[in-house]
């Protein structure tokens, strides 16, 4: 029985809505990939706003790869029920922590916002390597990405629950679209203001702000994560 229009599109909203903020929140936190974005804005003599963007076209380049591999190379994997709430498990638990370890830096103020002041001037005062000087922005941020360890934990445990929870295929290709746009959009949100304030300085952002909606970004994923971890279990047996 085909679903109906309408259902299809609340599920496509949903799924965009959660993808976009756990994103956004995986996106503010301090990383590679913010610093290689900071720089190359600061350092840019005209558009450095648009920075952002070019470097998370490279970052979505990639990560449309990892998600068609993980759709391609471990879809048998979808047909066990112990696998499934395995990773289901595993992510939501991961998520959790990250969460909750976002809540507690904030509480104990050991998130640096360092990254606020290096771009009041144009000559931003982070050690540069040969990874955060790559000329190109859209291979940096494949490479920048690549390079992250963190990165690959998270499509493996929490990325892949997520698409084994929103029965995410491409049989169901409205749905890997919301998942895959979502996903970017949070990601193209934070680096376009990120890119912007590095290009004018970022002294104009307040901390307090950035601090908030960190740590409400922080407590919706610790509930995302119950509910992934949490989901796999409550359905019924196939």
């Amino acid at each position: 029985m085909t679903p109906e229009p309408d259902g299809i599109l609340q599920a496509c909203r949903v799924i965009f809505s959660f993808s976009f903020v756990v994103a956004l929140t995986g996106a503010m936190a301090p990383g590679p990939l913010l610093t290689y974005t900071i720089i190359k804005s600061a350092q840019s003599r005209g558009r450095g706003y648009l920075m952002g963007a070019w470097i998370i076209a490279g970052h979505a380049l990639l990560e449309m790869g990892i998600i068609f591999a993980l759709l391609l190379g471990f879809s048998f994997l979808l047909k066990n029920q112990l696998v499934v709430k395995g990773i289901g498990l595993a992510g939501g638990i991961i998520l959790v922590w990250f969460g909750a370890s976002i809540i507690r830096d904030i509480l104990r103020r050991r998130i640096s916002t360092a990254f606020l002041d290096e771009a009041d001037s144009k000559t931003p005062t982070a050690t540069l390597n040969s990874n955060q000087t790559i000329g190109n922005p859209v291979i940096g941020g494949i490479l920048i990405s690549m390079a992250n360890p963190y990165w690959w934990i998270w499509w493996v445990t929490i990325g892949f629950a997520f698409i084994l929870e929103f029965n995410i295929s491409f049989e169901n290709w409205p749905r890997l679209l919301a998942f895959f746009l979502g996903h970017e959009a949070g990601d193209l949100a934070w680096y376009l203001v990120v890119s912007t304030l590095s290009f004018f300085g970022l002294r104009h952002l307040n901390r307090k702000l950035y601090y908030t909606i960190l740590a409400l970004c922080g407590l919706f994923m610790i509930a995302f994560g119950i509910y992934l971890g949490s989901a796999p279990f409550l359905k019924p047996l196939a």
